[in-house]
């Protein structure tokens, strides 16, 4: 297997930046009224600014999950010096695609009207940015291409808005004049995501005039085997945790009525598991297995979801002896916001331009995922 090496990252977040006052008025408010929890989940989380593929004049789309993408690939390609047909792999992930199918890599291949390649796509939440970088890195040390392309991308401002979740007002209305409050495993996410796209490019061998990242080793763990659901879109939970699919609804008025397609997350389950997963049951093995300690990582690179973690993940690590300092950790959260599977792909261009970065640097990267729980640790060394 070929050593390979991320030699260019880069990144688009679409339109000007929105602040924490404006992000109701560019999402809308639900039945009229202003979010109850809004406050204090922005208060929580921590995040300042973020952007949306929405016009805030007209309020249509500026940009689908495809287009997002694209703009994120053209400039890699332009900063790399790289010709679409270098590229053998085209590997794209994301949690919103436009679609059911096509898939999402082949609708973004289609937007940027390259030649033939191999694409894959990667579903999930935030790990399938990951999993696409992971099969573009083995793509390209198995010799099957000569440098590949991979990326991660979120469109979920079109999950936020506020008409989406009008059929399940009307729905609900005498519920609603009670209690006149969503959800709030719906409303909690409308305040936490936003849009935005990365896109690497991994090659056989470094630049030879800046810095490049090695890839170490790339692990990604799934704890689905014993953990309930807690992050999902496309469905209802039934009483006993299990999901009913939109397939499974008594009718098509049932689906809107009921916002099977809204994104949902479980906070009780979110807030019990993700740490102790994310720390004990998939860093200290991984440690263990690759022979890392804390004292081998220079920077420390961390997606997480809110404020709210930083933390207990901080608590944690140390208290389980694998202790990274917080001057080592490097996060922008809260100026870029939570972009899910493109998350990481912000965060390690901004590090690369940053200028902190030193050849014999160390970076671990953590991307976890709630939908039902996979944690991905990635390793890289600067050369």
């Amino acid at each position: 297997m070929k050593t390979t090496y991320i030699t260019d990252v880069a990144s688009f977040l679409p339109n000007e930046p929105v602040s924490n006052d404006a992000t109701e008025e560019i999402l809308g408010m639900i039945n009229g009224r202003p979010s109850r929890s809004r406050n204090i989940i922005l208060r929580n989380n921590g995040i300042k600014s973020r952007h949306y593929a929405i016009d805030r004049k007209t309020g249509r789309y500026t940009h689908n999950n495809a287009s997002l993408t694209a703009e994120a690939v053209r400039t890699l390609l332009d900063k790399s010096g790289t010709r679409p047909v270098e590229v053998g792999c085209l590997c794209c992930g994301t949690s919103s695609p436009d679609q059911i199918k096509p898939g999402h890599g082949s609708m973004v291949h289609g937007e940027l009207t390259w030649p033939p390649c191999e694409v894959m796509s990667a579903a999930g939440v935030c790990a399938s940015g990951m999993t696409a970088m992971k099969y573009a890195h083995m793509s390209v040390a198995a010799g099957f291409a000569m440098k590949a392309v991979c990326t991660g991308s979120e469109f979920i401002s079109s999950f936020m808005r506020a008409s989406n979740f009008e059929p399940e007002i009307q729905a609900r209305i005498e519920a609603l004049e009670k209690k006149p409050v969503l959800g709030f495993e719906k409303d909690f996410l409308r305040w936490m995501l936003s849009d935005g796209a990365g896109a690497a490019l991994i090659a056989p061998q470094p630049n030879h005039d800046r810095i490049s990242l090695r890839i170490d080793w790339i692990d990604i763990r799934s704890f689905a085997g014993d953990l309930p659901v807690c992050m999902y879109t496309g469905a209802v939970k039934r009483g006993d945790g299990s999901l009913q699919g939109w397939r499974e609804a008594a009718n098509p008025e049932d689906v809107l009525r009921r916002s099977y397609f809204a994104i949902k997350q479980d906070a009780r389950i979110l807030d019990e598991y993700i740490v102790s997963v994310a720390v004990e049951r998939a860093l200290l093995p991984m440690a263990k297995q690759y022979g890392l300690t804390p004292d081998m990582v220079t920077w420390y690179l961390p997606h997480y979801s809110s404020e709210y973690f930083r933390g207990p993940l901080h608590d944690m690590m140390k208290s389980r002896g694998f202790y990274v300092p917080y001057e080592r950790w490097f996060t922008n959260l809260l100026e870029k916001g939570n972009t899910g599977a493109a998350s990481i792909y912000i965060i390690l261009e901004e590090m690369i331009s940053s200028g902190k970065l030193k050849k014999g640097d160390t970076l671990l990267c953590m991307v976890p995922e709630s939908g039902r729980f996979t944690i991905c640790y990635a390793h890289m060394t600067v050369v």
